[in-house]
């Protein structure tokens, strides 16, 4: 896919970006209860420098907030195009633009392999916080190049 631009986020596309969220099979079924409420608001998106993936529409974003990944989704239909692929070296070249030395990401337990592929490595787990999120999930960390 080489017609994907990445560019950061406005406010304008917070619904957007939560309809994005809200619409992942990724977060269906046992995992749902995760996103039960769950709102971008255009004040997050304002506050934490978001960016999108659009080619035809938008494929996928990432926040990166502070020295974390606070959230990555790809649209359902964009899987395995290289989106994911893309965001994450965005991602690491927007934390080594801000002079950090690695980036933590607590993982959905489905996305742990990709994230192992785009070489973080695993850290611990987080303990489960019921009721709504009922499960372990992996934290891993990217190490930031410096060149």
């Amino acid at each position: 896919m080489a017609d994907i631009e990445i560019r950061r986020a406005t406010p304008a596309q917070a619904g957007a970006l939560t309809a994005l969220v809200r619409a992942s099979s990724a977060y269906q079924g046992e995992y749902a209860s995760i996103l039960d409420g769950y709102t971008i608001t255009p004040a997050y998106v304002e506050t934490n420098p978001a960016f999108t993936a659009t080619g035809d529409g938008l494929l996928g974003f990432y926040a990166l907030v502070e020295a974390e990944l606070d959230l990555l989704f790809v649209a359902d239909e964009a899987q395995g195009l290289g989106v994911g692929a893309r965001l994450i070296a965005h991602m690491l070249a927007e934390a080594r633009r801000r002079g950090l030395a690695s980036v933590r990401v607590v993982s959905h337990p489905p996305a742990l392999a990709f994230y192992l592929r785009m070489g973080a490595r695993r850290t611990g787990t987080i303990p489960a916080k019921p009721p709504k999120v009922r499960w372990e999930r992996p934290e891993l960390r990217f190490d930031v190049p410096t060149c």
